[in-house]
């Protein structure tokens, strides 16, 4: 079997995530990238791979196959349109970018290289989304007909840097929700009614949003979340988290108060993240989620949980299961690997990725301009 070889552009909380995937044997991780010499030394140790401080030394390695852009979102584009020159196939992080031109761009570099593009991690990756998407296209529940989607965090209290609080929630959370809804709907987005919130002067930024999308295929899709960290919608998922963690509801408002502890926000988020002195690597029971989905057929509901999917239907109501992850979103490796080794059409492409930016970017002029959007 052909390994992949990766390599690791920029080390923060997103690659901290996906780094167990990375455990996958098809894949070999040699190599990253960062300005953080903490982080590059962890990286060593734990991998004993190439440190480079910039990602255009990254890109000259000729050992690396696969670049994962884990940088933050404004240097997407420019990050794989530099891999892409130099004929490394791309893993890009959610979301894509954060204009329609900067996606565009990304997507004929790739072309232009003839290497693969796909984008993720999202939680449209999850494998009880995949299944729910399996079981309305098996046609045995009838015709899809609506989506319910709902997630209440407290992402707002989570360490930021300043361009994170400015990109808010529709940016770095509707890339989750827009995906999976699009990927279960099956078509495409055309209209587009939506309100977003800020509702903590000290955390100035959209945390919250609300809207309604309309499909060319008639289904249409409700998804409200916030971020707000107070009601917690993982009650509804047996307290099973984002990440496929177990938590304790004892543990209410944990980072609304460290977040009040903190002496610096960026220092406080810099010792957290990988290669900090209070990283925690993160660990998993069960399939990761992004709150409440219901997909509303003819002839059922469908319901993606942790560990399955819930079937509502006309005379019964039972759990399909899915078996327990072997590594956190092994998913994304399926799809990555398939790619570039097999030459599979990847599910989450560019062009996916870039339809979902679309929907975030309306979903925040339709708030602003208190009107429909039509794509």
């Amino acid at each position: 079997m052909k390994k992949l070889r990766l390599g690791a552009a920029g080390l923060g909380r997103a690659f901290a995530l996906m780094s167990p995937a990375f455990r996958d044997p098809r894949i070999e991780l040699v190599a990253a990238a960062d300005p953080r010499t903490e982080a590059l030394r962890k990286f060593r140790q734990d991998y004993g791979g190439r440190g480079y401080a910039t990602v255009e030394e990254l890109c000259a390695d000729r050992e690396v196959d696969v670049v994962y852009i884990a940088t933050p979102h404004e240097l997407h584009a420019e990050h794989a349109r530099l891999a892409a020159s130099a004929g490394k196939h791309l893993l890009v992080e959610k979301p894509m970018a954060l204009t329609l031109e900067d996606c565009r761009s990304m997507i004929q570099a790739a072309r232009k290289a003839g290497v693969a593009l796909i984008v993720g991690h999202s939680h449209a990756f999850d494998a009880p989304i995949l299944k729910t998407r399996e079981l309305i296209q098996g046609g045995a529940y009838g015709a899809l007909r609506m989506i319910s989607a709902l997630d209440f965090t407290d992402f707002v209290y989570r360490p930021r840097r300043p361009e994170e609080l400015a990109t808010g929630a529709v940016f770095n959370q509707a890339a989750h929700q827009v995906d999976i809804v699009r990927l279960l709907a099956g078509a495409r987005v055309r209209s587009v009614r939506a309100f977003t919130g800020d509702f903590d002067a000290a955390r100035p930024t959209e945390g919250a949003y609300s809207c309604l999308l309309g499909f060319d295929n008639g289904v249409f899709a409700n998804a409200a979340y916030s971020g707000y960290g107070h009601f917690d919608s993982d009650e509804f998922m047996g307290w099973i988290g984002e990440l496929g963690q177990k938590k304790d509801p004892k543990a209410y408002g944990l980072a609304r108060k460290a977040l009040r502890g903190a002496k610096s926000e960026l220092d406080f988020k810099s010792a957290r993240n990988y290669g900090g002195p209070k990283f925690k690597p993160a660990k998993s029971s069960a399939h990761e989620h992004f709150g409440l989905f219901v997909a509303s057929c003819e002839k059922a509901d469908l319901r993606p949980l942790p560990n399955g999917v819930m079937i509502y239907g006309d005379r019964e109501r039972r759990l399909q299961r899915v078996k327990p992850p072997s590594l956190p979103r092994a998913e994304v490796i399926d799809e990555l690997y398939g790619a570039v080794a097999k030459g599979r059409a990847p599910l989450h492409s560019g062009e996916s990725a870039m339809a979902t930016l679309e929907v975030c970017l309306a979903i925040r002029q339709s708030s602003r301009e208190r009107r429909d959007v039509f794509l």
